[in-house]
């Protein structure tokens, strides 16, 4: 963006914060210097693009905080048709000491069934805005790409890549190794998990602490489902033994539930060992998987009884985090309540952990439907901070007509108070008519002393695809966020005046 633009929008902003000082005097006034009513000044204000407005995010120094977007894959950096973007992971594939990008894309605009998609590497490098970009997978073997992990799982310290597809297995890549970029990379579809129905998350963990590492993923049966199924499937860990390219996976299931959609590996209990959180949709709950610590893998499944005002509530764990908020020792846990709420919060571990577990709210993005969620010191003050991200309804391949009131792809980040039970202060810095951020990396990409943010966007082709977010700070207020391309989805106002 050249300096010229981006003092265009800041004078713009300015333009508009001189009409709301105009708005604080009587309908008269603002008649005789606008020629409109109170109420139409009031309409006019309500219609400005987040984004364009001044931020008012300060960071512990003092110096304010906004948002630059940069590409990093898709249709118009690439030239590959990128839809559908959704999981990714960060990690030192070729072990050059910079952190790479692993994507995955469902590839289509509307579940039709039709198991297209795509796996993407970004090997990074010393520039933030340079990378090299690899399929590793595309059309049936990677269908409906959902999710995706890397680990050494052969142990010969290359990291690997696992993907869940939600039509309709796991898949294993093997890093090659030495030409990495250019080598092929082995791959197998384990035979226990082909055919089953729609994986949504894959994780890895030693849960025995032997070395080898173990594949946990939730199936949540089929690509597009609802709550009414009463229908049951697994949250199951697998055995890769020590050769994974060998395909002869053994599958354990931890539990069957309506519409599993994830299984988190987590030291919930601080027990120096690897448990599972996993999660309901259908049942809108969550739960958690006791590692018993011993040799053979054993859990022991609990309940996590969450509680708002001593009432039972209900919880979607599609996406969640983990950070301890009241610094009591335990982990609490990060969640939001149905997406169609779009209302989150941080539930209080307890002492034990079969009491209730309190419920204590952050912030919404109604009527922006949440989806993603990360913790992270984004302001450098030492506490932890959330970065979150929406998806619009409506149409995935066209603009279409919208309103500030509908569902819109919004990215917000909430400030960590003083005490976490008191409000956070949440900053929004983009709405768009169509967008779907549904996973976060904390990176310092730039290197500059402050978190920045890779994620992925869907819903709103051919803008999708893979992105970073980097952090500016001013010295003075600047535009909210500057986007990486000149023609974009429209960027909306809030559903009410932001001032």
């Amino acid at each position: 963006m050249t300096s010229s633009f981006r003092i265009a929008a800041v004078y713009q902003s300015l333009g508009w914060v001189v009409m709301l000082l105009l708005s604080a005097c009587s309908c008269d006034r603002q008649s005789v210097q606008t020629g409109k009513s109170g109420q139409q000044v009031k309409a006019d204000l309500e219609m400005i693009p987040i984004a364009s407005t001044l931020t008012s995010a300060k960071a512990a120094d003092g110096h304010y905080i906004s948002w630059k977007e940069h590409l990093i894959d898709g249709p118009d950096v690439s030239g590959v048709t990128l839809s559908g973007s959704d999981g990714l992971i960060m990690g030192d594939l070729d072990l050059d000491g910079f952190q790479d990008v692993v994507s995955v894309h469902e590839g289509d605009t509307v579940y039709d069934g039709e198991p297209r998609g795509y796996v993407r590497l970004a090997f990074g490098s010393d520039d933030p805005n340079e990378w090299v970009l690899v399929t590793l997978a595309q059309g049936i073997e990677a269908g409906a790409a959902e999710d995706v992990a890397i680990s050494d799982m052969n142990g010969d310290g290359w990291p690997d890549v696992l993907a869940a597809c939600e039509l309709s297995h796991l898949i294993y890549f093997q890093n090659p190794g030495k030409q990495i970029r250019s080598s092929h990379w082995e791959r197998v579809i384990p035979p226990v998990t082909q055919n089953r129905g729609s994986f949504i998350r894959v994780f890895t963990a030693d849960f025995n602490n032997d070395g080898q590492l173990e594949v946990v993923a939730p199936n949540k049966g089929a690509q597009h489902v609802n709550r009414q199924t009463k229908s049951l499937h697994p949250i199951s860990w697998f055995e890769t033994g020590t050769d994974p390219l060998s395909g002869q996976w053994i599958e354990h299931e931890l539990t069957q539930v309506v519409i599993p959609e994830n299984s988190r590996p987590v030291d919930l209990d601080r027990d120096g060992d690897q448990d599972i959180v996993g999660a309901s949709r259908g049942e809108e709950r969550i739960m958690w998987f006791e590692n018993l610590g011993t040799a053979s893998i054993d859990f022991k499944a609990h309940k996590i009884l969450v509680v708002r005002d001593n009432q039972p509530m209900a919880i979607s764990g599609v996406n969640m985090d983990f950070e301890d908020f009241n610094r009591d020792g335990r982990l609490d846990i990060v969640v939001f309540e149905s997406p169609e709420r779009s209302s989150f919060g941080w539930i209080e571990q307890p002492a034990d952990y079969r009491d209730n577990w309190n419920y204590h709210e952050i912030g919404t993005t109604y009527p922006d439907r949440m989806i993603g969620l990360v913790v992270a010191d984004i302001d450098n003050d030492g506490n932890p901070d959330i970065m979150t991200g929406t998806y619009s309804g409506g149409p995935r391949n066209v603009e279409g007509a919208k309103s500030v009131q509908d569902a819109l792809g919004r990215l917000s980040w909430f400030q960590h108070p003083e005490d976490p039970n008191h409000n956070w202060i949440r900053h929004d810095f983009s709405r768009r008519v169509r967008g779907m951020f549904d996973k976060f990396i904390p990176q310092d990409l730039d290197r500059d002393g402050d978190i920045d943010f890779v994620t992925t966007r869907g819903n709103s082709y051919p803008y999708d695809g893979v992105l970073w977010l980097e952090q500016v700070r001013s010295s003075q207020p600047e535009p909210r966020f500057i986007p990486a391309r000149s023609s974009e989805s429209q960027e909306m106002a809030l559903p009410d005046s932001i001032f």
